[in-house]
């Protein structure tokens, strides 16, 4: 199946226009807490206040099939 990784909060929102090719939601799941390590270990992350933002998994239709809250989400 096919998932896009929008980044979401109040009343911004980054839209993932690719996305990638998983085999189910578990896979789907894995790869958004990567995707969550990734943007904290980028540049000047620990400067960047993630408070009020979530990780969207969302399938072609657009349906969300997860919500990962991004201040949650830290290591």
């Amino acid at each position: 199946m096919h998932c896009y990784f929008h980044l979401v909060h109040t009343h911004e929102r980054i839209v993932d226009e690719a996305g990638i090719e998983v085999s189910d939601l578990e896979a789907a799941h894995y790869q958004a807490l990567k995707a969550i390590q990734e943007l904290r270990q980028e540049g000047e992350a620990d400067e960047v206040d993630w408070s009020g933002w979530q990780l969207e998994v969302v399938d072609e239709a657009g349906n969300v099939l997860l919500s990962i809250p991004l201040n949650v989400a830290q290591h």
